[in-house]
């Protein structure tokens, strides 16, 4: 095999991509910060038992493990963000109110989420810790669709459900976890028959909940009819009215819902949402409350929060033009240095051509050039 050969589903991002992807990047923690969300850098690794702690087993199938030559105690990298975050505002941050924080880095995956994904994804996300609120979910989900559109991806819609539904019909089953691991991936991919037969000793009002949950999923007509033909249990209606409320207050964007939908259910404990948009094989955004989340950590908190993966957005994301850029010429003398040093400090990109090099075409497709005129350096159209 070529050295030069990288593994599967790992890819170096070239210039016009990797300036499209930082532009993003930019505008993400930008809209962040406009919502007085606070930058925090967690590590790239850590003692897998800190890493892991309370993410369940879709999470360890993701993370890359090695041994700490230093210590000797097992190590992982990083496959999420959330709870390292998650650490930081029960350990180290502490505060006693509400605490907003976002985060950008890479995370790696042991296996793609899909056919053409990444295995290195560059995750943006931010978290809300303090309130349990449903204002909470709703500046969350806001930020999300505010952020992807900062990014310029157009034709947004948000699917929505609530994992206290699910919890709620299955509350008094008595599953054990495996039992109820096989449940969640039934109704995950909306498996009736599967289904059934795990639920052929179920009380017949619980079987027939999680059949009627497989057909849930729609438009807004989803809440009308969930209600109709589900247990009238205080943690359904509940839940439906938490949708039903969110959902009045998204703009711009087709709200759907699918109440079977069960993905990163071993985070959420309410509300959850993805957000898709054309071009994308799979949801752009992922969120919701996850109440849980801070517990293994010794403080239980209040979270909701979303992330997402700034490559796939990309991928969605309406093509930027490049920004007008600056041909100079090379040279020592002190007028032009201080002329091109003037552009820059301007905010202008200055392309010095080197010698030899003046017929090659550039990234940046100068659009002007810094020219001797009249003894002075000005800039003229090219």
């Amino acid at each position: 095999m070529s050295a030069w050969v990288l593994p599967d589903h790992i890819a170096d991002v070239l210039p016009s991509e990797a300036r499209h992807i930082e532009e993003i990047r930019r505008d993400l923690l930008d809209m962040a910060r406009c919502y007085g969300y606070e930058l925090v850098m967690p590590p790239l690794l850590e003692h897998l038992e800190s890493l892991l702690s309370g993410t369940g087993e879709a999470l360890d199938l993701q993370t890359f493990k090695l041994v700490d030559q230093l210590s000797g105690r097992m190590m992982g990298l990083r496959a999420d963000s959330t709870p390292q975050v998650a650490r930081i505002d029960a350990h180290l941050l502490n505060r006693a109110g509400v605490t907003r924080l976002c985060y950008c880095g890479p995370v790696l995956h042991t296996r793609p989420s899909g056919t053409n994904a990444t295995r290195e994804p560059l995750q943006f996300g931010a978290e809300i810790y303090g309130h349990s609120g449903l204002e909470a979910d709703l500046e969350i989900l806001t930020l999300a669709l505010d952020s992807l559109k900062a990014a310029q991806v157009g034709s947004i819609s948000v699917d929505m459900a609530d994992a206290g539904i699910v919890h709620a019909v299955l509350k008094d089953a008595g599953l054990t976890a495996a039992a109820l691991a096989n449940v969640h991936s039934a109704l995950a991919a909306k498996d009736a028959s599967e289904l059934q037969s795990l639920s052929r000793h179920l009380p017949a009002a619980t079987a027939k909940a999680l059949q009627d949950l497989v057909q849930l999923y729609g438009d807004a007509s989803v809440l009308a009819e969930a209600r109709k033909v589900l247990p009238d249990l205080p943690g359904i209606q509940r839940g439906l009215d938490h949708l039903q409320w969110l959902s009045s207050h998204i703009e711009d964007a087709k709200v759907t819902f699918d109440l079977a939908d069960l993905r990163g259910y071993a985070y959420y404990s309410g509300v959850q949402f993805s957000i898709y948009a054309p071009g994308a094989s799979d949801a752009l955004a992922r969120g919701g409350r996850y109440d849980e989340v801070g517990s293994v950590f010794g403080r239980k908190r209040p979270a909701v929060g979303f992330s997402l993966d700034i490559k796939a957005v990309v991928g969605a994301a309406a093509v930027r033009p490049l920004r007008a850029a600056i041909r100079a010429p090379w040279g020592e003398a002190p007028a032009l240095r201080s002329a091109i040093a003037g552009l820059r400090r301007q905010g202008e990109t200055v392309v010095c051509v080197l010698p030899g090099h003046e017929s090659e075409v550039d990234e940046f497709q100068c659009d002007r050039e810094l020219v001797q005129a009249a003894g002075q350096w000005v800039v003229t159209a090219i």
